[in-house]
């Protein structure tokens, strides 16, 4: 049974081809395991440093999220969601907008960067629009 805070399969697939895999040392820890911790992160507001340790440590949650953030990974998985999308069904947007002060961290303008501010709300506009899909 997936969590709340967790994604689901579905989208967990339009994720994981955007997601830059690791070319050599260290295997790393589990990918969606980390996204679920980003998505927890910005759906209750909780500092980095709160995070459940079932997301790994926070340091890892938090420097892959920064490099995703900067990488544009949540940009472009935004893009092609919008990209499949019927463009005639406007209230889809609407509820979006509407659906995402659902998510703490994005409500309370938590993120002290505009970088990282902006890769969480298209991580949790991809998640809304992945329902859509």
């Amino acid at each position: 049974m997936v969590r709340r805070d967790e994604l689901t399969d579905q989208q967990w697939e339009l994720l994981v081809p955007l997601i830059p895999r690791a070319a050599t040392g260290r295997p790393r820890v589990s990918d969606r395991q980390v996204v679920n911790g980003m998505v927890y992160k910005i759906r209750t507001g909780i500092s980095w440093r709160d995070l459940p340790k079932r997301y790994w440590p926070w340091q890892t949650v938090h420097t892959r999220f920064r490099s995703y953030a900067v990488d544009g990974v949540f940009a472009r998985a935004l893009r092609q969601i919008q990209a499949r999308a019927d463009p005639r069904r406007r209230n889809i947007v609407e509820r979006c907008f509407n659906r995402l002060k659902g998510f703490r961290g994005i409500a309370t303008g938590y993120e002290k960067t505009a970088t990282s501010y902006e890769a969480a709300v298209s991580l949790a506009s991809v998640l809304l629009w992945a329902r859509s899909v």
